[in-house]
């Protein structure tokens, strides 16, 4: 496994936004209501670290103006983040692992619960494991 240092380069927000570009969240808001202005958030992937075989990531969603994100219903997106093909964590594994210049062999994830960091930003864990 490489150093914190290394894997923050890799994971640069240019890198992040890569994998996970910043009109993602039109097109699952889009998916989700029909209209991407009805969306009171803006949803972007952040690195935050390493523990032995894990990588740890978080969705952080951040209000959008004149929108109330302590009024949605964010403690049920972890499930509806597993599965939803806009969001498509597979596929965000295997961009991970070709940052990574890795197979994406057997490696696991798992999204945890919505956490509130503050009134205008929660994130979401997500972690990926078995990746040497």
């Amino acid at each position: 496994m490489m150093n914190n240092n290394s894997l923050h380069e890799i994971f640069s927000k240019e890198n992040l936004n890569g994998l996970f570009p910043e009109d993602r969240s039109d097109h699952f808001f889009d998916a989700l209501y029909g209209d991407a202005s009805d969306g009171a958030y803006d949803i972007s992937l952040k690195f935050k670290g390493a523990k032995e075989n894990m990588l740890q990531f978080e969705f952080q969603l951040e209000q959008r103006p004149g929108k109330c994100l302590a009024c949605n219903l964010t403690y049920g997106l972890p499930e509806v983040f597993s599965r939803h093909p806009v969001i498509n964590i597979a596929e965000l594994v295997k961009g991970v692992m070709r940052l990574l210049n890795k197979n994406a062999g057997p490696v696991r994830w798992k999204i945890g619960a919505t956490r509130e960091i503050s009134e205008k930003l929660h994130v979401i864990p997500l972690d990926l494991f078995n990746v040497t």
